[in-house]
């Protein structure tokens, strides 16, 4: 085997590890937004701006320069405008709504972005990975099902995750974008900067408590903006420039399995044998399109040379 192809297809199994980690941590996320007692926008706020904070300092020290300038702000700006709207909408679809139903609604990502997938990058989705990929969000849609009509259910949150869904569909496709441009450290702190100061009017826009979070609040926000933040789309934005963009929206899938998995350790929300079954298929479907994608390297995925996303958030 050619060195540039061993190349790539190390670089593209780096890439599976990074956003299998992002989703984990995105995923039981869902569940630190139920103890935080705080409006949606508000969490958003100071979630981001400590996030974007903290990378900015870390950086800092590693390399002498501060990572931010109007060069990185303006690239990603695009970015930073979805994920802004992508994590207002969905945290208030997580409070209003159960876990399941928001997170299931977001993981209908793929059917979005496969076309943008195949016409922006030049990305080749086999037919065998199609069907894997209907399979599995066969199994999204029962899991929403089940769920529909518990007491935690509401159709206005329901609507905020189907907002929410297309905002982030964006956020990806410009993170995929944003190659060659900004390195993922750079894209990582330019979109928390953007979401951090797109939430701060939003929430006054909308009359929401936007005060120091209490004392109770403090620990489950800085494990959201550790865990979900700093590792998860640190993580993601590694990955999306070293993995098909097709194979990193197929991972969302695996939010709802996460999220619902937690919920019903932590915070008691039913699970049904039928839900559990249907998580089942998911989680096997998207097992086979990993394997599909590694054994044969199906899709468009141009060798690329970096550091691990630790390394890459030290600039």
């Amino acid at each position: 085997m050619p060195a540039a192809e061993r190349d790539s297809d190390h670089d593209l199994r780096l890439g599976l590890v990074g956003a299998a980690v992002a989703i984990v941590a995105w995923g039981a996320s869902s569940v630190l937004v139920k103890w935080i007692d705080m409006d949606a926008i508000a969490i958003s706020f100071y979630r981001f701006t400590i996030y974007a904070l903290l990378l900015i300092v870390f950086m800092t020290a590693r390399s002498g320069t501060v990572p931010l300038s109007a060069r990185i702000l303006r690239a990603s700006m695009a970015g930073g405008i979805c994920l802004g709207l992508d994590v207002i909408l969905f945290f208030t679809a997580v409070k209003n709504t159960n876990i399941v139903n928001a997170t299931t609604i977001g993981a209908m990502q793929p059917l979005v972005l496969a076309g943008f997938a195949v016409r922006m990058f030049g990305e080749r989705i086999h037919p065998r990975e199609i069907v894997a990929a209907a399979v599995a969000l066969t199994g999204v849609v029962i899991i929403v099902v089940e769920s529909a009509g518990t007491p935690e259910w509401s159709g206005a949150g329901d609507l905020a995750a189907v907002g929410a869904l297309f905002s982030w569909s964006g956020y990806f496709l410009f993170s995929k974008r944003s190659k060659g441009v900004l390195s993922p450290s750079e894209y990582t702190v330019g979109t928390g900067v953007w979401t951090a100061a797109i939430a701060l009017p939003a929430g006054f826009l909308f009359q929401q408590n936007m005060s120091v979070p209490g004392s109770d609040d403090w620990l489950p926000l800085i494990v959201l903006v550790l865990g979900a933040g700093v590792l998860g789309h640190s993580a993601m934005n590694w990955s999306l420039v070293r993995i098909p963009l097709w194979i990193g929206s197929l991972f969302t899938l695996l939010i709802p399995v996460v999220s619902s998995i937690a919920a019903w350790i932590w915070l008691d929300e039913s699970l049904t044998a039928v839900q559990v079954g249907a998580m089942a298929v998911v989680v096997g479907a998207l097992a086979f399109v990993v394997h599909s994608q590694s054994r044969t390297g199906s899709s468009a995925v141009p060798a690329t040379a970096g550091a691990s996303p630790a390394e890459a958030a030290s600039g």
